[in-house]
């Protein structure tokens, strides 16, 4: 049985940075993010549904899904969002699972990276522990406003509308405080690293 973390936290909390130090360390890691742009990339398996339910205007001209008009429908719109989620969410787990299954070859234990892992009702049957990445609503606006361009009050929309901090950090099994500098993500993945290379030694089959 595959060990897998499931690895979560707000919109500019540094998901993406601590994932990419435990890759460093030789953890497998499937990120939900980055299937998610693959699947509506052009050509992108959810490219055909996506314009049948939501219209050709929600198409770039390249043929990839519309982001930015994707995300004002859904905000504005809680049925337009449950239509994106009851499409997009099942090929996001079923390609994930696969991926999950390919990397348990190769890496001691998986690191998925799921930004709204702690709003799936089943999510603890879906990881062995939850790690959130943790900073306050300040710094993530600060983050996502530096690096995306976004207004400030939209920024704090999507915030609203993900779970709310104390209910990441009630679920969570370890925490990283990601609040500081980039440099200080390090020593706290590489410790954690070697508490899942424990724990993935430790379950049947291993």
């Amino acid at each position: 049985m595959t060990y897998v973390v499931g690895l979560t936290g707000g919109i500019g909390s540094g998901k993406s940075a601590a994932a990419d130090a435990f890759a460093d360390l030789g953890a497998g890691v499937v990120d939900t993010d980055a299937i998610a742009h693959e699947l509506t990339a052009p050509g992108g398996a959810a490219i055909p549904e996506v314009e049948k339910r939501f219209g050709a205007a929600c198409i770039a001209a390249d043929g990839s899904m519309d982001r930015k008009k994707v995300r004002e429908l859904v905000f504005a719109d809680p049925a337009a969002r449950k239509r994106l989620e009851t499409l997009l969410h099942p090929m996001i787990r079923k390609e994930s699972e696969r991926r999950i299954a390919q990397l348990a070859v190769a890496s001691p234990y998986v690191v998925h990276v799921v930004p709204l892992l702690v709003e799936s009702p089943d999510y603890r049957i879906r990881v062995q522990r939850v790690l959130v990445v943790d900073c306050t609503e300040e710094v993530q606006v600060r983050r996502v406003v530096h690096r995306s361009g976004l207004a400030e009050d939209e920024v704090r929309r999507i915030i609203a509308a993900q779970a709310p901090r104390a209910t990441r950090l009630a679920a969570a099994d370890d925490v990283i405080d990601n609040s500081g500098p980039l440099a200080s993500l390090a020593p706290q993945v590489l410790a954690l690293h070697g508490r899942y290379l424990e724990l993935s030694q430790r379950q049947p089959g291993a």
